[in-house]
């Protein structure tokens, strides 16, 4: 409303939801039961964090009952969320983690991996799937130009965020990166596979030169490693192919000309 104020009600409304977020800052609005007040906090605090808890279950279970409430709280309170969407709370959370939260006492030290790796999950189960061109799903691996799914992302960490739970909570990382592969199947399941840096450096490539055979990608990956016997390279190569393409992480080959 240009060159006017606001009307007395709008900032009621930003004194209420300044109240409802952080109480502890922001005093209630006037004229509001007190009653009434408590019913929203509980509500819209229990509702954002039960979300929090089901989309990050293994965090949950790594803090104990009041540093998890203080957490969930704390993002609550100080974290200004850029979409309405229930399902963006996730991402949301993980701008939190990297923007607001800094790195209090107490917090384990992958918390943001491993934060990060459960939202994977969940934004993988919701994606979709787009339209990859034609593709000949039995096609020859090696002499024909695999077709990656749209639905198989590549992550890397440096914490080896799919083995901790309450029995293993390394301190610190790892002296090698963990390369990991989370991918959607046809039945809509979710599962990941631990990559090596050969298989690593495999998905890069398929995912950088879409246009090259198999059996190309897999000699430069040999000449690489400078590997005296390049038809292992290309073997065990193969082998990983096929496997993704049991998987559904490889669609087939590009049935499309060049």
């Amino acid at each position: 409303m240009s060159g006017a104020s606001k009307p007395g009600f709008i900032d009621q409304q930003y004194a209420f939801a300044a109240h409802i977020r952080d109480p502890r800052t922001h005093p209630p609005p006037a004229g509001i039961e007190e009653r009434r007040l408590a019913i929203y906090r509980e509500l819209f605090f229990n509702n954002v964090e039960g979300f929090l808890a089901s989309s990050f279950p293994v965090l949950k279970r790594l803090l104990d009952e009041a540093r998890w409430l203080a957490l969930a709280r704390d993002f609550f309170a100080r974290h200004h969320c850029h979409s309405p969407l229930f399902l963006e709370i996730p991402r949301e959370f993980l701008a939190y983690l990297e923007q607001e939260r800094g790195e209090p006492a107490g917090d384990p030290p992958f918390m943001r991996e491993l934060a990060h790796y459960e939202w994977v999950e969940l934004a993988l189960s919701i994606a979709e799937d787009t339209a990859l061109g034609e593709i000949d799903p039995q096609g020859d691996l090696l002499a024909g130009r695999p077709v990656l799914s749209t639905l198989a992302w590549p992550l890397a960490y440096r914490y080896p965020v799919h083995k901790i739970g309450p029995d293993f909570q390394p301190r610190q990382p790892g002296e090698q990166s963990v390369y990991l592969l989370v991918y959607r199947d046809s039945d809509d399941e979710v599962g990941f596979i631990e990559l090596n840096p050969v298989s690593a450096r495999l998905f890069a490539l398929l995912q950088e030169h879409p246009q090259r055979s198999g059996l190309s990608l897999l000699h430069q990956i040999a000449a690489e490693l400078q590997h005296p016997q390049a038809d292992v390279v290309v073997r065990g190569g193969g082998e990983i192919l096929e496997q993704w393409r049991q998987l559904g992480i490889v669609r087939g080959v590009s049935a499309e000309p060049h």
